[in-house]
């Protein structure tokens, strides 16, 4: 029950967090791991993805309904995501884990410094493509991170959101909210694979997925009221999180 009671508590600030800014995974994956040492490494991804593609859903519609939303954009780069993550997780099946994790690291710390060195990034929406192009460099956006996440998932979020600011031209808010909906696309191409392989702890993950929910809904309401300026700086605190702890691990501090 402890365990439980922790992996809870670790899945409502993941909602709250992958809400906000993305990359919520990075939070709620450590913590099945540590709650749960004698799960193989599929049903730890298939429970994180139970639990996420709950929060991810409740922020999604959160945003929907109070940011406007080019859905002309959003909906094919959501396909490209579900096809991508479905193909991820094909992959993710067969890879050790642990190769990852300097991958991420380095992903990281790249779009950490990107956006810290340039201030005005995703202040205001200035798209740099139009017509086709602009929904091509966003379907690109969603099929090449919806690989990932399908394969192992923690900081899709984030990285959805840098990609669609510093590629794309959207401001960090009208980012989040589609990538919300790309994320939704993600989680379900992964769960296409890993439910019918049974792998799924559906007691744990729905346990977190209620949690994941609540997160997931206060986040949005607090995204949405502070703006794309209170967006960028949780991004760079959660991003500055995530390398400390990944790069730690590397290095044997903890």
């Amino acid at each position: 029950m402890p365990d439980l009671l922790w992996l809870v508590l670790a899945a409502f600030v993941a909602g709250w967090i992958d809400a906000v800014v993305g990359g919520g995974g990075l939070v709620q994956l450590p913590a099945l791991v540590l709650g749960l040492p004698g799960a193989t490494p599929a049903q730890l991804l298939a429970t994180n993805k139970v639990s996420s593609i709950l929060g991810t859903t409740t922020s999604a519609v959160t945003f929907l309904r109070r940011v406007r939303t080019d859905l002309r954009t959003a909906l094919p780069m959501a396909a490209a995501a579900y096809l991508g993550a479905v193909g991820g997780a094909l992959i993710g099946l067969h890879i050790p884990k642990d190769a990852f994790t300097p991958i991420v690291l380095l992903l990281l710390v790249v779009v950490g410094a990107h956006t810290l060195l340039r201030p005005s990034l995703g202040g205001e929406t200035s798209l740099r493509f139009e017509g086709a192009r602009h929904t091509t460099a966003a379907v690109l956006v969603g099929l090449g991170i919806g690989v990932y996440d399908g394969a192992l998932g923690p900081g899709t979020g984030s990285f959805l959101v840098f990609a669609l600011v510093g590629l794309v031209g959207y401001a960090f808010l009208e980012a989040s909210a589609k990538a919300k909906i790309a994320n939704v696309a993600t989680n379900l191409g992964a769960l296409t694979v890993f439910v019918p392989g049974g792998h799924v702890l559906w007691t744990v993950g729905l346990a977190m997925g209620a949690a994941n929910v609540v997160g997931g809904y206060v986040g949005a309401r607090t995204a949405i009221a502070r703006g794309s300026g209170f967006v960028r700086a949780v991004f760079l605190l959660v991003v500055g999180g995530f390398v400390v702890r990944l790069g730690g691990g590397l290095l044997g501090w903890w």
